[in-house]
């Protein structure tokens, strides 16, 4: 059965970032429909699937990660001064297996792939 799932991972303190919101939507013909809003764990996981059962179904989504709020605070810098805020990844579910996008942030740069 078909699951999503992301973790995220603060490379330039080499720790999970925790307490990270990240929000899932549904893209459709122009539309973005709000799937869930989740917070990180100290894991830099949350705690459950982002999409499973029911509510696993093939198209494209997009994952927001509010890496501006953690970097604030972090650091205690307005998300105004900051490189990155939203950092938001679009990929496309065809099947019914898992999928996993993590992300690997730093308060300059981040990357993404297909995991396992």
């Amino acid at each position: 059965m078909g699951k999503l799932t992301t973790h995220v991972l603060d490379t330039s303190k080499g720790v999970p970032a925790s307490n990270m919101t990240i929000k899932l939507y549904y893209l459709d013909e122009g539309k973005k429909e709000l799937i869930g809003s989740f917070i990180t764990n100290k894991d830099g996981r949350v705690d459950h699937p982002l999409l499973e059962g029911n509510n696993f179904r093939q198209g494209t989504y997009e994952i927001v990660f509010h890496a501006g709020a953690y970097q604030k605070n972090i650091d205690k810098i307005d998300t105004e001064n900051q490189f990155l805020n939203l950092i938001p990844i679009q990929f496309f579910i065809s099947d019914n297996t898992h999928y996993h996008v993590p992300l690997l942030y730093s308060p300059y740069g981040y990357s993404t792939y297909r995991g396992s």
